[in-house]
C-alpha cells in the first residue's frame, strides 16, 4: 500500500498508479484511501460473499434447511404454477 500526501496526490493526480490502493494523509494522519474501480468492486464483491455465507450459516444454526427432495418439490411447484 502506497502512502502520500494530499500535496502530492494534487501535484501528481493525472498520472496516479492506482493498481495498489494508497493512503492519502493530511498532517501525517490518514484522512483518504484511492483504489481502483475494479479493485473496489472486487471488495464490494467479497463482502457480498461474506454475507451470503454469513446468512446460510444462520439458517443452518435455526435448522432453517430443506433436502434435495423437498428443494426438488417446491422448485416443481413453482415452475408449475407459473404455467397456469
Amino acid at each position: 500500500m502506497q502512502i502520500k500526501t494530499i500535496s502530492y496526490i494534487k501535484q501528481n493526480a493525472a498520472s496516479l498508479n492506482v493498481e495498489e490502493p494508497i493512503v492519502v494523509t493530511q498532517g501525517g494522519n490518514p484522512v483518504y484511501r484511492i483504489e481502483s474501480e475494479a479493485s473496489a468492486r472486487q471488495r464490494d464483491e467479497a463482502i457480498a460473499l461474506l454475507k451470503l455465507v454469513n446468512l446460510a450459516e444462520r439458517d443452518i444454526q435455526q435448522k432453517r434447511t430443506l433436502s434435495v427432495a423437498e428443494a426438488k418439490q417446491l422448485l416443481a411447484e413453482k415452475h408449475d404454477n407459473k404455467h397456469l
